[in-house]
C-alpha cells in the first residue's frame, strides 16, 4: 500500500510559504505522494469555506515542490479538465515531470460546479465529452513524434511537441464514481482515483471497470486503483459534502488501520489522505501520528 496526503492549497492558508513546507514534511515522514486540488473560483462550496481567501493554483504549487522533494510523487485530485486548455495543460504537465525527474501523476474529472462552469462560460452538459478530448490530445503530444489529432476544435498535424515527459506518458487518474467516470476510466484511463467510497462501493466500482477494460482490449492489470478519503481532523466531518461521504476519525489510530485494510482487501493500491482542514499545527500533527502509527502497519 502506498500513502499519499494532501497539501493544503485549498484551504485558505494566507501565507503560502505554509502551504509549501508541507511537500518536504510529507517527504520526511515517508509518504509516498503529495496531492492538489484545483478549483479556479471560489464560488459554491468553495466561497462558503474560503469567502475571498486563497486557493492556490495546483500546477503552480507543484512546481514549487518539485524544486523543495526528491521522492514524493507530485498529484493533482483532481484537475477539472474542461477548464483547462489540452495543449497548454500537456506543455506544463510535461514540463514539471522533467524538471522533477518523472513524478507527475495527473488525476483528472470532469467537475461538478454549476456556478464554475457557468463563470467560465463552459458548458456542463458537454463536459464528459471535454474531459475526453483532453486526455486523448494530451496522451497524443506525449507520445507521438509529430502529434496530430482532428475533431471540431482542434485540428493539428506535423507539429512538433516538446518537451516529452521523463515517463513515458504521465499517468492519468480518472476521479469520479458515476457510470461515466467508470467508463473513462476502463476506456482512457491510467487509474481509477474516486473520492468517499466505502470499500465495498470500491470492490464493485473496480469490478465493473476491470471487465469494460477488459472487453474493449485493454490489460486492467496495467491500471492504478486508488481513492481518496477525507479524515476528519477535528474529530467530525469539515463540510455537509465530507458528511456525505465515508471519512475516517482522524483521532483514533487503530480504527484508521482497520478502515484502510479494508480498502486494501478491497483492491486499492495507493490511498490517498484528504485532510481537510486549513489547522497548520493540526495538520502537522496530524501527519506525523499517520505516519508513525498507522503506516507502518502496511509497510
Amino acid at each position: 500500500m502506498k500513502f499519499g496526503v494532501t497539501i493544503p492549497n485549498n484551504w485558505g492558508v494566507e501565507n503560502p510559504q505554509q502551504v509549501l513546507e508541507f511537500g518536504p514534511l510529507a517527504e520526511s515522514l515517508g509518504y509516498d505522494s503529495v496531492w492538489v486540488m484545483d478549483h479556479l473560483f471560489n464560488t459554491g462550496y468553495i466561497r462558503e469555506r474560503l469567502e475571498d481567501k486563497p486557493y492556490y493554483h495546483p500546477m503552480s504549487t507543484l512546481s514549487y515542490l518539485a524544486a523543495t522533494t526528491s521522492k514524493v510523487t507530485l498529484g493533482t485530485s483532481v484537475l477539472v479538465l474542461p477548464y483547462h486548455n489540452p495543449v497548454e495543460l500537456a506543455k506544463y504537465a510535461a514540463t514539471l515531470d522533467q524538471i522533477s525527474g518523472g513524478r507527475v501523476i495527473l488525476g483528472v474529472g470532469v467537475g461538478a460546479m454549476t456556478e464554475e462552469f457557468e463563470a467560465l462560460g463552459i458548458s456542463m452538459r458537454r463536459r464528459g465529452s471535454l474531459t475526453d478530448e483532453c486526455m486523448d490530445i494530451m496522451k497524443e503530444l506525449w507520445s507521438s513524434h509529430l502529434p496530430r489529432y482532428q475533431s471540431k476544435r482542434w485540428d493539428f498535424s506535423e507539429l512538433y511537441f516538446s518537451p516529452k515527459p521523463v515517463q513515458p506518458t504521465i499517468p492519468l487518474w480518472v476521479g469520479g464514481s458515476s457510470p461515466g467516470a467508470m467508463r473513462r476510466t476502463a476506456l482512457r484511463g491510467d487509474g481509477w482515483h474516486p473520492t468517499g467510497l466505502s470499500p465495498e462501493g470500491f470492490a464493485l466500482g473496480k469490478r465493473e471497470i476491470t471487465e469494460a477494460a477488459t472487453a474493449a482490449g485493454r490489460d486492467p492489470d496495467q491500471m492504478t486503483w486508488s481513492i481518496r478519503v477525507e479524515v476528519e481532523v477535528h474529530g467530525r466531518p469539515s463540510s455537509d459534502r465530507a458528511a456525505s461521504r465515508t471519512t475516517m476519525p482522524g483521532d483514533d489510530p487503530a480504527m484508521m488501520v482497520a478502515s484502510i485494510k479494508a480498502y486494501q482487501d478491497a483492491g486499492v493500491e495507493h490511498m490517498v489522505l484528504a485532510l481537510n482542514s486549513g489547522d497548520v499545527p493540526a495538520l502537522k500533527r496530524l501527519m506525523e501520528t499517520i505516519a508513525s502509527e498507522v503506516m507502518p502497519e502496511f509497510r
